[in-house]
């Protein structure tokens, strides 16, 4: 299948993120505490960044504040040099339940995505059908949210985060409520899909197989106040065998660290 080529795509050289000196600080019963702590991180473009750390380390308060959700914070965060003022359709984010609106069939809720871009509705058509058959959905465009396996409602997610066609995919745990095979074969279709629509994609996930298999690096964070411990690259091309000797290296690395940590 060719990359889908429309007015929303970003250059190649586009998605780069710069994070300097970001710290976060939540109010709790009327005392400070500190969730992330000088967090330095240079995301290149079209890079698949995996952050893996236990919970309450902070992954998750990350990606809030690079779409924009929060914007109390120290420090900065760039995108393509520009600072992040809130969300825009130059970040999309995909959460660990779906989010899908049940009274919206699978087109409709994808085509909700382009409501506010200015286009033709034919164009608008076309795109929802390209990014439907992109997550292998063709079929079922006209299904609800019931009517969709736990797989297929997550690649809907995908679907509709994708269609606005990001600089910057922000994925929280987005197969963490799946069953283990389903989990298995939506990581080799992030992959596909990543593979052939190259944005930058940052995925928060406590799998270490999984921030192996899709990851160019691997940020693992401590938490208390959440800090990157260390940024480990990937020496390895896509697509990626799961029965790699590198890969079990690296999990044994990983593994060593983290539950001796």
């Amino acid at each position: 299948m060719n990359a889908i080529a429309h007015p929303l795509h970003p250059s190649v050289d586009t998605g780069a993120l710069t994070i300097c000196g970001l710290s976060k600080t939540y109010a709790l019963k009327g005392r400070p505490v500190k969730v992330l702590k000088d967090i330095d991180l240079n995301i290149r473009p079209g890079e698949f960044v995996s952050i893996l750390g236990a919970s309450g380390c902070g992954k998750s308060t990350l990606l809030r504040l690079i779409v924009g959700l929060d914007q109390d914070y120290q420090g900065q965060i760039l995108l393509d040099q520009q600072p992040v003022r809130g969300p825009g359709l130059e970040r999309g984010i995909v959460f660990q339940d779906h989010r899908l609106f049940p009274w919206m069939t699978l087109q409709q809720n994808i085509a909700l995505a382009l409501k506010n871009h200015v286009m033709p509705a034919a164009q608008k058509d076309r795109l929802v059908a390209e990014h439907i058959d992109l997550v292998g959905l063709r079929g079922f465009e006209l299904a609800y949210p019931h009517q969709l396996s736990g797989g297929m409602a997550q690649r809907a997610a995908i679907a509709r985060a994708l269609v606005n066609k990001p600089k910057v995919l922000l994925l929280d745990e987005p197969l963490g409520a799946l069953d283990a095979l389903t989990r298995v074969r939506l990581q080799q279709e992030l992959q596909r899909i990543w593979i052939q629509e190259r944005c930058t994609v940052i995925m928060v996930t406590h799998d270490i197989d999984e921030a192996l298999y899709l990851g160019d690096r691997v940020i693992v964070m401590d938490a208390n106040p959440g800090t990157i411990r260390e940024d480990l690259p990937i020496d390895l091309p896509h697509p990626r065998e799961r029965d790699s000797a590198l890969l079990q290296g690296y999990k044994q690395r990983l593994l060593g660290e983290l539950v001796g940590h």
